[in-house]
């Protein structure tokens, strides 16, 4: 194209034309992605208002989507700019296996977000439902009140404690490990379930306290 261009232009020109049309192609890369990028978010929110996505969980995926869309556009504009494809393909393969070490690195961040994706998606179990973490199916554990959802955590109000608003926070990774027991929100949990638990300091003061031994008697003369 560029040279069919060349010979319909003056000469004199031909200098500019290996700068403008470059100049138009990355406008028209940056332009694209950005329509592009507009365009899939506006999807991404119509998908969420359609399946009541929580909006925790819209954040991670716009950020995935728009750092994808740029870093392809930055790799078309390179190319524009002279940068050879060998040169790219070098620099790509060397942050994406920086990339995949960090992942194992932070595996266990990451595989928090997931199951948090799966909890959202799935609904093993709502914000108001009762919910007991069990290692068994007769072994209780921690039981309390879904308070919150997020990235990293499931936090309980714990309805074991003595002391009332106790909380427990406990990492999304755990629960798919557990078997958990649901009672659905407005449900009355029994009360056989609610076990609280004795106060460790009393108990402890408890047993190291002497236990009490009589007097002794008066010595007494004939």
């Amino acid at each position: 194209m560029l040279p069919r261009l060349k010979t319909a232009l003056p000469v004199w020109m031909h200098d500019w034309l290996d700068i403008i049309v470059p100049g138009v192609q990355i406008v028209l890369i940056v332009l694209a992605a950005l329509l592009l990028q507009r365009l899939l978010l506006r999807i991404i929110m119509r998908a969420s208002d359609h399946y009541q996505f929580p909006h925790e969980l819209l954040t991670p995926i716009n950020a995935v989507v728009r750092w994808l869309i740029l870093g392809s556009a930055g790799l078309l504009v390179l190319e524009r700019l002279g940068v050879s494809a060998a040169v790219l393909w070098t620099a790509f393969t060397g942050f994406a296996t920086v990339g995949a070490v960090a992942f194992f690195a932070a595996w266990s961040v990451l595989s928090n977000l997931f199951c948090a994706f799966l909890i959202f998606t799935v609904g093993p179990f709502r914000v108001g439902d009762h919910i007991e973490l069990l290692d068994t199916a007769d072994k209780p554990g921690a039981l309390g009140r879904v308070m919150d959802i997020n990235l990293l955590y499931t936090t309980l109000e714990d309805a074991t404690a003595p002391e009332p608003g106790t909380l427990l926070q406990i990492p999304n990774t755990l629960i798919f490990q557990r078997v958990v027991r649901r009672w659905r929100a407005g449900t009355p949990v029994p009360e056989s379930r609610l076990h609280p638990a004795p106060d460790s300091a009393a108990c402890a003061a408890t047993a190291r306290e002497p236990a009490s031994t009589p007097a002794p008697k008066p010595a007494s003369f004939p």
